[in-house]
């Protein structure tokens, strides 16, 4: 990141992932990754239905859907974890966008915790 002054914002390097960046670079200079996000989800939608969504990919490490800590609802996002690189990839380029329970879902690659 530089810093443009005193007021300014930061400005991200080429590296960052931000949003602003189109997809495909985006896709270029991120490093692949096993981590998918998955968001637009129906509230009804619950882990076992993304396994069985997923699972047609590839091998499955982890899913899991997002609750709210209070009511136990879906906040309508999760994330599923591939065993490998490939699978997820398939994964993205086969789902995102399509329809699941009623609503169009996007897939991305997870960003990492910090």
């Amino acid at each position: 990141m530089i810093w443009l002054g005193r007021g300014r914002q930061y400005l991200y390097s080429c590296f960052s992932l931000s949003p602003r960046l189109p997809p495909a670079t985006r896709l270029r200079i991120r490093h692949l990754s096993t981590k998918l996000f998955v968001g637009g989800l129906s509230y009804d939608t619950n882990e076992t239905v993304l396994k069985d969504v997923f699972g047609f990919h590839g091998e499955i490490i982890e899913v899991k859907v997002m609750c709210d800590t209070v009511s136990g609802k879906s906040k309508g996002y999760g994330f599923v974890q591939f065993v490998s690189e490939d699978a997820a990839s398939r994964a993205l380029k086969g789902i995102d966008g399509q329809l699941l329970d009623g609503r169009n879902i996007r897939v991305e690659y997870a960003n990492k915790q910090i």
